[in-house]
C-alpha cells in the first residue's frame, strides 16, 4: 500500500503542473485508484497547504475562499534553484536569509491562482521595507511562478529609466542568464518596450519559453504594450500572466494616464495576477475597494523585517504604541546630525523665482558632512569588508538646475582638500571630526573594529582622487554605475534617486528637501537598507523638522504593520479590513488625489493610554498649564470621595472625581498642536458621549506623580511632590520653543490607582486588571517636570529640557470600551498651508520619451 500511495502521490504532484488540485484529484480518480488512497492524497496535500498558510512569517490578510495550490519548490524546478545558487555565491547564509526568502516568496505564490485555471484576475499587495530586498523577493516569486507554468511576466519598474534599467539587469542576471533557453525578452538593458512584429513567436503553442517585459510607468510605453497585447489576443487565452508593480504606490493610484492603462493591459489578459510591491502602501490601502481598480482585494502580505536592516525606527526611534511599555521603545541610533534652519536657504532656493541663477553656498554643516564622507570611505578601505562602493547623497531640491549648480563648488572643495592634506590645521580639524563622530557611535556596539585617524589617513589621498561628483537627474547624462568596479561618488539629485534605485554603499546623506506626504518622505530615505561592514559609520544631516517627521513616520509605519498583523489573526479579508493611518499636522498621508476615496478614519480612546510628549518651552504657555493643573488638584481634593496620599513615594490619588472636573481641566490645559491625538476638545467630547450613551467615565481617579528625590512643586495646600526629570530628545539640536520628551508615563504609572501588587504586570496585564478593578473609571495623571531636566549620562540622545518654566505633563488612561462607545479620533486630515514643500514630479508619466 505504501509503494502504491507514494507512486500515486508523485503522479498527483506531477498533475498539479497542469491542473488545479481539485481537478488533479479527479484525474487520479479516473485511474481507478482506491478511495482510501485518494483520501490520503487529499490529506497530505492539505497538510502541505496548511503549513504554507500557517507560516509564522510573512503575515497575510487573505480573501477566505482562495485555494492554496502551491506548496513549495520541487526537485524538477529550474528557475528558483538558479536564484538560490546565485545568492549562495553572493554570501547569503542558508539561515535565516535564504530560508526566509523561500518562505515569503512561497507564501506569495500560494496566493496567486493556479496558472491552468480558465480565467482569473487576481489583485494583491506585498508590503516590505525601504531598501530591504523587495526586488529579490519579487524575482523569487517570478521564478517560482515560472517553474509552475506562468508564461508572461510584466514588471512595472518605476517612472525613471535608471530604475527600469537596474531592474532589467537584476532580472536578466537572476532569471534569464542561468536558464537562457527558458526565456524570451521583450525589453533590454537600454531598450524599453517596442512592439514586436509577430506575437505568435512569443505566445504561440510552439513557443514554450517564458516572456519577460520590464517597462517604465510611462503612458507612451504602456499604450504601445496595451495595443500590442490586444492585437495578440488570439494567443493570450492560454497565457497566464504575472504583473509585478514595483513601487506600486507611485503613479499607479489615481493617475489619469497610468492607472487606466494598467487596467487595460490586465483586461487583455484573461488569466492575470497583479501584485504590487511597496514599502509605503498608504495610497494603495486608500483605494475604494468596491471600484474596478487595483485595490488589493485578494491578499495583503506583510514581509518580515530582514535581519540587519536599517529602517526608520532604527535610525530615528519612535513613540510607544498602545499596549507597549514606553521604556522598551528605543530612541534610535545617534546618527542624525542637525542642519540649522539658516543653512537651508544656502543650499536650496527659497522660492521658485530664485531657482534661475541659484548658486549654493557650502555651509559648515555641508562641509562637515562631505569631509566625514571622505573619512568614512577611507576607514572602510582600511577595514576592507562589506560593500566595495561608497556613496554620499545630497538631496536639497527637486529642481535639476539646482542639482547642477552644486557641481563646481563640490569639485572645488574636493581639490582644495586634496591640496591641503599636509596642512596641520586641516589635519587637526579632520582628526577632531573623526574622533567626535566615532566617539558618539562606538564601533564595538555594532561588532566592528574601530579605525583610528592614523590608520585611515594614508587612504585619504586615494579616496579624494577617485571620488566623482555626479548630478543624477532627468536632465543629466551622469548616472551612478556600479557595474564597472568600486565607486566613490557624491550624488546630487532628486526624483531619480528617490524611488527604488539602490545607492550602493550609502554612507552619508545631506537632506533638506521638504515633502508633503508620508509615502514621498519615506521613499526619500535612500539611507535605509543594509550596512554590512560599516553599520557604525552612516550619518544623516537633516533639519530638526524633518527628523521629527521621520520619527512620527516610524510610529505610523509600525502601527500600520501592526494593524495588518492584527487583522490577519481576526479572520478579516482585504475587503473588510481598513488600516488606520494616523495623521500629522504638517503631512498628508499621501497625495490628495490618492485620498479621494478615504474616509476620515477614526479610533476610539477606549482602552487607550494618551500622554503628552510635545511641549512649548515659553513661560506664558507653561504658566497657563501650571494654573490649569493647580485648579484641577484643588477641585479634585474637595470633590474626591477618598484621597490616597503617599508623599514619601511622591504620589497622591484623588478617587472618584466627577467627570466635569476633568473636562473643565481639559478646556484650560494647552496640548501642543503637533499632537493631533492629544486634542482637549476631542477627548472631552469623547468623555461626554461615553457618559451619555454608556454610563461610564462618570467618575475619574486623578493622580499626581512626582519624584521623591526632586525639588518641591506645590499643586495645592497639602499636595507637594518632587519635580520629575524628563530630558528632551536631542537627535537634532535645540529647536526654539519646542521640546519632545518622547515618553512621559512609565508602565507602573498606569496602575497608580490600582490595588494589589502591580509591579510585575506587563502593559497588557495592567489593562486586563483595570478591566476587573476599574471597568468604568478613567485615570488622569499629572507630572510636574523640572524646567532644566538634565539627562543621565547613559542617554546620549537626550539633552537638558531648558524650559522657561516648569512643565506639566498629562497622561490619561481610558477603560476598555463598552457598547455605545463613540469613535472620535481623526486619523486622516492635515493642514499644509504653512509648509514649504516640493512634491513628486509626475510630468514624466505622460512624456513622449520611451
Amino acid at each position: 500500500m505504501s509503494d502504491e500511495f507514494d507512486g500515486m502521490y508523485g503522479t498527483f504532484r506531477a498533475l498539479l503542473d497542469a491542473f488545479p488540485p481539485s481537478e488533479a484529484v479527479k484525474r487520479i480518480e479516473q485511474f481507478g485508484v482506491e478511495p482510501e488512497i485518494i483520501q490520503r492524497i487529499r490529506e497530505l496535500h492539505e497538510q502541505q497547504t496548511i503549513r504554507i498558510k500557517e507560516l509564522e512569517e510573512p503575515h497575510a490578510v487573505v480573501m477566505g475562499n482562495r485555494d492554496t495550490w502551491y506548496t513549495g519548490p520541487q526537485a524538477k524546478d529550474r528557475c528558483w534553484p538558479a536564484i538560490v545558487d546565485l545568492l549562495r555565491k553572493d554570501g547569503w547564509p542558508e539561515h535565516p536569509a535564504i530560508a526566509t526568502l523561500d518562505d515569503s516568496s512561497t507564501r506569495v505564490v500560494s496566493l496567486l491562482n493556479h496558472p491552468k485555471e480558465k480565467a482569473f484576475s487576481t489583485r494583491g499587495l506585498v508590503v516590505g521595507y525601504v531598501q530591504s530586498g523587495k526586488t529579490t523577493n519579487f524575482t523569487s516569486v517570478m521564478a517560482k511562478a515560472a517553474d509552475r507554468g506562468y508564461k508572461l511576466f510584466i514588471v512595472l519598474a518605476g517612472i525613471h529609466n535608471g530604475l527600469r534599467r537596474q531592474t532589467q539587469a537584476r532580472l536578466v542576471q537572476q532569471l534569464v542568464e542561468p536558464n537562457p533557453s527558458l526565456w524570451s525578452q521583450l525589453t533590454g538593458l537600454d531598450k524599453d518596450f517596442t512592439p514586436q512584429e509577430n506575437p505568435a513567436s512569443y505566445f504561440g503553442k510552439n513557443n514554450r519559453t517564458h516572456v519577460l517585459c520590464v517597462v517604465k510607468k510611462n503612458a507612451t510605453v504602456l499604450r504601445k504594450l496595451a495595443l500590442w497585447l490586444e492585437k495578440a489576443s488570439d494567443y493570450l487565452a492560454d497565457c497566464p500572466a504575472l504583473i509585478i508593480d514595483d513601487e506600486a504606490d507611485q503613479a499607479t493610484v489615481a493617475t489619469k494616464s497610468i492607472n487606466p492603462l494598467i487596467l487595460r493591459i490586465m483586461g487583455s489578459l484573461p488569466r492575470s495576477a497583479y501584485v504590487g510591491y511597496t514599502a509605503s502602501p498608504f495610497a494603495n490601502l486608500l483605494i475604494d475597494p468596491s471600484a474596478e481598480d487595483l485595490y488589493p482585494r485578494d491578499f495583503v502580505v506583510n514581509l518580515p523585517k530582514p535581519q540587519g536592516h536599517f529602517g526608520t525606527e532604527v535610525l530615528f526611534g519612535r513613540y510607544a504604541l498602545d499596549g507597549e511599555d514606553p521604556e522598551q521603545v528605543d530612541d534610535g541610533h545617534d546618527m542624525i546630525r542637525s542642519i540649522p534652519d539658516d543653512d537651508v536657504t544656502c543650499v536650496r532656493p527659497e522660492t521658485r523665482a530664485d531657482v534661475e541663477g541659484f548658486e549654493p553656498f557650502i555651509t559648515d554643516t555641508l562641509s562637515n558632512a562631505i569631509e566625514y564622507f571622505w573619512l568614512v570611505t577611507a576607514a572602510r578601505r582600511v577595514r576592507g569588508t562589506g560593500n566595495p562602493h561608497s556613496t554620499m547623497l545630497i538631496h536639497t531640491s527637486v529642481n535639476t538646475s539646482v542639482h547642477n549648480s552644486f557641481k563646481r563648488p563640490l569639485e572645488h572643495l574636493r581639490s582644495r582638500l586634496a591640496r591641503s592634506l599636509d596642512d596641520l590645521e586641516v589635519l587637526s580639524r579632520l582628526r577632531h571630526l573623526w574622533e567626535t563622530e566615532t566617539g558618539r557611535v562606538p564601533a564595538q556596539g555594532f561588532g566592528e573594529k574601530k579605525v583610528s585617524f592614523e590608520e585611515l589617513l594614508p587612504q585619504l589621498p586615494g579616496v579624494l582622487d577617485t571620488c566623482r561628483v555626479i548630478m543624477d537627474n532627468s536632465s543629466s547624462e551622469d548616472r551612478l554605475d556600479y557595474d564597472n568596479g568600486p565607486v566613490v561618488a557624491i550624488a546630487v539629485g532628486g526624483n531619480t534617486l528617490s524611488r527604488g534605485l539602490t545607492l550602493e554603499g550609502l554612507s552619508v546623506s545631506y537632506f533638506v528637501r521638504a515633502v508633503s506626504a508620508y509615502d514621498t518622505l519615506l521613499q526619500m530615505g535612500r539611507w535605509f537598507g543594509f550596512r554590512n561592514g560599516y553599520a557604525d559609520l552612516p550619518r544623516i544631516w537633516m533639519t530638526d523638522e524633518l527628523a521629527q517627521w521621520f520619527r512620527h513616520l516610524a510610529t505610523v509605519e509600525t502601527e500600520m504593520r501592526r494593524d495588518i498583523d492584527t487583522y490577519m489573526t481576526e479572520d478579516e479579508t482585504p475587503l473588510t479590513f481598513a488600516v488606520r493611518l494616523r495623521t500629522h499636522p504638517a503631512l498628508r498621508v499621501t497625495a490628495a488625489a490618492k485620498m479621494r476615496d478615504a474616509v476620515t478614519a477614526a479610533s476610539s480612546y477606549g482602552g487607550k493610554r494618551v500622554q503628552t510628549h510635545y511641549f512649548h518651552t515659553n513661560a506664558e504657555w507653561l504658566k497657563r498649564n501650571i494654573d490649569a493643573a493647580r485648579v484641577l488638584v484643588s477641585a479634585s481634593s474637595t470633590s474626591a470621595v477618598r484621597v490616597d496620599a503617599r508623599p514619601e513615594d511622591g504620589r497622591y490619588v484623588f478617587r472618584d472625581v466627577p467627570y466635569d472636573v476633568v473636562t473643565d481641566f481639559l478646556s484650560g490645559y494647552a496640548f501642543h498642536e503637533r499632537s493631533p491625538e492629544n486634542d482637549g476638545e476631542l477627548i472631552s467630547d469623547y468623555i461626554r458621549k461615553r457618559v451619555a450613551t454608556a454610563g461610564s467615565l462618570r467618575r475619574w481617579n486623578v493622580a499626581v506623580v512626582g519624584n521623591p528625590r526632586g525639588e518641591a512643586f506645590t499643586f495645592a495646600p497639602g499636595v507637594t511632590v518632587g519635580r520629575n526629570v524628563r530630558a528632551r530628545l536631542a537627535v537634532n539640536g535645540p529647536t526654539p520653543d519646542f521640546a519632545d520628551i518622547k515618553t512621559l508615563m512609565s508602565r507602573r504609572d498606569a496602575a497608580v490607582d490600582m490595588n494589589g501588587d502591580t509591579e510585575k504586570l506587563t502593559e497588557k496585564g495592567i489593562m486586563d486588571e483595570r478591566r476587573v478593578q476599574l471597568p468604568d473609571t478613567g485615570l488622569l495623571v499629572l507630572y510636574p517636570i523640572d524646567r532644566l531636566s538634565a539627562p543621565s549620562p547613559s542617554k546620549p540622545l537626550r539633552a537638558p529640557l531648558d524650559a522657561e518654566e516648569h512643565v506639566i505633563g498629562v497622561g490619561l488612561v481610558f477603560p476598555e470600551p463598552t457598547e455605545g462607545d463613540s469613535a472620535v479620533v481623526k486619523y486622516i486630515s492635515a493642514n499644509l498651508s504653512n509648509v514649504r514643500i516640493e512634491d513628486e514630479d509626475y510630468s514624466l508619466l505622460d512624456s513622449e520619451e520611451a
